[in-house]
């Protein structure tokens, strides 16, 4: 697949956008598969399980939902890298052109 001038362009405005959502939000609340995902991977348990109460409560209990808060750099680099890309797609000349 070769990468043409609107591909490109397509590109860098998605990670503009992307980039503006991270900014604007502080954080993101996952759903339970995703958290009981992430704690399959990081090997951490769902629930404190170091008292006798958490490691009864564990298997009753839904599983708390995971918070992430996204650094606040990332946003910026996401929209910077996204006005690189889409005036980059400027300077790529057009397809079928030549």
């Amino acid at each position: 697949m070769s990468l043409y001038r609107n591909r490109y362009f397509l590109f860098g405005i998605l990670l503009i956008l992307l980039g503006l959502q991270f900014r604007r939000v502080e954080s993101f609340v996952l759903n339970e598969p995703s958290t009981r995902f992430i704690a399959k991977m990081t090997n951490t348990p769902l629930v404190d399980n170091s008292t006798t109460v958490g490691a009864i409560i564990e298997p009753v209990i839904p599983a708390p939902k995971k918070r992430v808060e996204p650094p606040r750099w990332l946003g910026l680099s996401m929209i910077a890298v996204g006005v690189v890309i889409t005036f980059h797609s400027f300077a790529i000349p057009k397809h079928g052109s030549g």
